[in-house]
């Protein structure tokens, strides 16, 4: 996404009186630097999470260790509970979610590319998606994941 594009979102968030979390695993907080790239994104972008470890997704953000042992953290289960777990523990009301497997590797079961993201909103039913970006290289894939959230906030904020 154009940084033009991210400013857009941040108009937009601000337009509304809507404050942005981000919760993060394979990107690493990608999705929070593009949105604080922009200059007076302060006053919309109100904290990241980088919780790359199951640990971190637990401690942070609340996920359930149940959640993790049933469906493992590439999971749709996982992105929702990460991004409810993120407005939780934010004063944010709005707030996207990222965890999937950017390579190398992968398994017959969750391959290199699929990445699993949810979309917490206050007041309205949290969405999951999972994209299969395939095996382009790690760089690639976050890089199309950090893409993709960011045009599911933008698209939370029309």
């Amino acid at each position: 996404m154009a940084a033009v594009d991210v400013a857009e979102i941040l108009v937009r968030a601000r337009y509304w009186g809507i404050r942005i979390a981000t919760a993060e695993s394979c990107t690493g907080g990608m999705v929070a630097a593009a949105l604080t790239d922009i200059a007076g994104s302060s006053d919309v972008f109100e904290r990241g999470f980088v919780t790359y470890s199951n640990a971190a997704k637990i401690e942070l953000l609340g996920v359930r260790p149940e959640t993790l042992a049933a469906h493992g953290a590439v999971s749709e289960e996982v992105a929702r509970e990460m991004a409810e777990g993120a407005l939780a523990h934010s004063a944010a009301e709005l707030a996207v979610a990222i965890t999937g497997i950017a390579g190398p590797g992968g398994s017959e079961f969750k391959p290199e590319g699929r990445v699993c993201f949810g979309l917490a909103q206050r007041g309205r039913e949290t969405r999951v998606e999972t994209v299969e970006f395939g095996a382009p290289g790690r760089s690639k894939v976050r890089a199309a994941a950090t893409r993709h959230a960011l045009d599911l906030l933008a698209g939370a904020l029309e």
